[in-house]
Parts: structure tokens; sequence; C-alpha cells
């Protein structure tokens, strides 16, 4: 049952701010992530799907897959062991609910915000970043629009083929791109073309946008930039639940002064409401966001969850310092190579590193820290009595990593002999047992 507490209003926020504890901020936060609520008991549908994505706006994409890939990871937390062929009739048949574009990074979203991105297309369009290469190659641009207008949905490879595109040398990670390649991330980028789909081996399949986009999405007027950015703000709103200014912005990645005049005009009608989180700063509470008395959250997170994009807020709320491993050398990596945080009530209280080992059969986990209660914002004030025991917190973990391998179809959770972190004894104890 989710309840809101009366808030203190906090003096020097000004008249209309009121306090928000790091604890409530917290739990605001997680809600509105969809994170507290119960994973679906049966299976899992696309109506399932279709909810998260309307609380949590978008799923960031990225090639890397040392457990599975990233735009995956954030359903499972939310849904549990779910078939991700949901993901793929999602994104890429009729009636279509998630299109690629630039979001948070490259993420898929619903063809609705995808229109709330025009104005994004249109600077790229501006700033034509890959016109230089394609000087070179008059004609190309041309070439690679009326293939894919013919052909569609095709891939690069295949359009490097039909056009007799070889791949050069690779100098280093990305950039051996053809001329074809340079002219369909061009059309991809100004929205002329689009993603119909990905293939098994996770490449693009580029159509016509007008064949991707549903008609009702192609028939609705698209408004100009401040209104879009507006509405994005208020996407960002309600994803966060608390959230600074900054962090606002940055769900997508938008500008700065765009995102301060959006911000003016949510306060203005109500949708957002001014308040201060004691011990971090000014920020903005969406209109209907629920504070629950508690959370029964458990769940491992990707780094490119939602609820840790911002690593500043992810600092300042539950005090956690979070970097990922996979572009540091291995001698200077603190946690491992692809630490998740792991989500229990309220509080990050472990981050494992877990690598799926699709060859064996098995879940390994490389490293598993706990986290320091002494560093977590507000906690002595609110009563440390909210933070989970070691061994629970072994216990729950043990549990959550035999219900992300049953998802992955893996036989089993093993630990690495050599594997580190504090909580290494305990985990591989509770796995016997799990």
């Amino acid at each position: 049952m989710s309840v809101t507490t009366p808030l203190r209003r906090a003096p020097h926020a000004g008249p209309a701010a009121r306090t928000l504890a790091p604890s409530q901020a917290r739990r605001i936060a997680v809600a509105a992530q969809g994170l507290d609520r119960p994973r679906p008991a049966g299976p899992v549908t696309m109506a399932h799907l279709q909810r998260v994505v309307d609380r949590i706006a978008l799923l960031q994409i990225d090639s890397v897959n040392v457990v599975a890939r990233a735009h995956l990871l954030p359903l499972f937390a939310r849904l549990g062991p779910y078939d991700p062929a949901l993901v793929d009739r999602a994104g890429g048949r009729a009636p279509r609910r998630l299109v690629e574009f630039w979001a948070h990074e490259a993420s898929y979203v619903p063809p609705a915000t995808f229109q709330l991105l025009r104005w994004r297309m249109e600077s790229y369009r501006e700033r034509d970043h890959w016109g230089r290469e394609r000087d070179h190659h008059p004609g190309v641009l041309e070439a690679v629009r009326d293939h894919v207008a013919a052909f569609g949905p095709v891939t690069a490879t295949e359009v490097h083929a039909a056009l007799g595109h070889a791949r050069g040398a690779k100098e280093h990670w990305g950039w051996n791109w053809t001329p074809a390649k340079h002219a369909l991330e061009h059309l991809f980028n100004v929205g002329e073309i689009a993603a119909a789909g990905r293939t098994p081996q996770f490449e693009r399949a580029y159509d016509l946008t007008e064949r991707v986009l549903p008609p009702a999405v192609l028939a609705a007027p698209v408004p100009d930039a401040a209104e879009a950015v507006r509405r994005l703000v208020a996407q960002s709103a309600r994803a966060h639940g608390v959230a600074t200014l900054r962090c606002l912005a940055d769900y997508f990645r938008l500008p700065a002064a765009a995102t301060a005049a959006a911000v003016a005009d949510l306060v203005e009608e109500g949708t957002l409401e001014p308040v201060h989180v004691r011990g971090w700063k000014d920020g903005y509470l969406a209109a209907g966001a629920r504070l629950p008395r508690r959370v029964a959250a458990r769940t491992l997170l990707a780094p490119f969850d939602p609820l840790v994009f911002e690593r500043r807020r992810l600092l300042a709320l539950w005090g956690m310092h979070y970097r990922i491993g996979i572009y540091t050398p291995a001698a200077q990596r603190t946690h491992g190579y692809y630490p998740l945080p792991f989500l229990l009530g309220e509080h990050l209280v472990a981050r494992v590193d877990v690598k799926a080992d699709r060859q064996a059969g098995t879940l390994r986990v490389r490293a598993v820290h706990g986290e320091d209660p002494d560093g977590v914002p507000g906690l002595a004030r609110s009563g440390a009595a909210s933070w989970p025991a070691r061994g629970e917190v072994a216990e729950e973990l043990a549990a959550e990593l035999a219900e992300m391998a049953r998802w992955l179809g893996l036989g089993e959770v093993v630990t690495d002999d050599d594997a580190g972190g504090d909580l290494r004894g305990l985990l591989t104890a509770a796995l016997a047992h799990a």
C-alpha cells in the first residue's frame, strides 16, 4: 500500500518548497521506476512489457552482452523471467511499440516519442556529421536512399554488398565504415530512414521511416522543439519521481537551457513541484509520484538501468560511487568487469560481477562486494533497521541470481574459485542452499 507521508517545508528553499529526507527520495525513485511492484505471477505478456515502457519511457541499447543485451536487463529487473522475443516483436512487427533513436544514447522509445525527437534529427541534419566522408563519394547518399526505398528492410551488410562497397582495414573500433554505412547513419540520424528491427546478430535492418512508424503516429502533428522538450521533460520527471534539473535533462540528453525553460512551464502548470532533498540539493517532485512507507524491491540492475543513469544522483541518494569496469584496465577495477548493483528494499546493498558462460551453461559470479551502510545518506537519522544483515543480503542475492540464471537458460550459478569481494563466502554458502 502506498501512502504519502506529510513532508516538512524547507525554509531556505523558498516558501513553496518542501523537504524530503533521503529515505523518502529513495522510495519515491524506486516506486517511480516500478521496481517496488510485484513481478507477474504468470506468463509475461506484451501488456506487461508495454506497462514497463510506459513507465520508464526508454530502454538504452548497448552492444555489451556479458549477461544479456543491455536493453533486456531493465525488463528482467521489473518483470522477472520473460521471453526476449517480446522485445523483438515490439520493435519489429506491427503494431510497433518500440523504435530506435538517440534518446539516452541509442535507445528504444515508443513511436510517439520518436516524433518528439524530430528537433534532434534536424540538428543532426544541420551538423551533417558524415558529410565530409560522403563528399568523397558523390551520389552515394542517393544510391543508399533509393536502395532502402526499393528493398527495405535491409542491413548495412546487404547495402554494402549491393553497392559494391568493401570495408577497409580496421584501425580502431567502429570506424572502418564504408561510404554506404556513412550514408545509412546520416539518413538514420536525420529521420529519413529508421530501424525496422534487428537481426539475430543484432544488426539494424533499415527501412523508410514512413514504413516503420504506425500510421496514427505519422498522422499526428509534430510539435515544435520547445513543446517536444517540455513533453520529454515531463516523461523524465515521471520516470524519476524526484530529480534535479541535471537529472531531468540527462534522461533524454536534453539541452540545459531548454530543459530549464520546460521545467519552469511544468512547475507553473503543477506537473512539477519544487522540493529540497536533505543533504542533496533543490529539485522537483513529479505530480502523482508515490511515496510508499516501505518498498519490497529485490532485483539486479544493469549498468544501463534508468535508476542508475545519473551517477551523481546515485551517489547523493544511495551513497554508491558506481563505475563499470569494461573501459578500465583490469588492475584498476574496483568491483569487477561488469558489476550489477543489487537493490533490496530501498537500498543498493551489494554489487555482483557476473558473466553468462553460455558454453558451460552457468552464470558465473566473478566478484561480489557488500555496500557500506555508513556511507548511505540519511540512514543513521532514519534508523539503520532498514539496512539488511549481510546474511540476508547473501540469501536474497542468491535467490535473485538463480532467477536470472533460469531466465537466461543457464543451469546453475557458480562462484569462481578466485572470485573477489567480502560477500564471496556468504554468497557461496547461500547458493549451495538456494
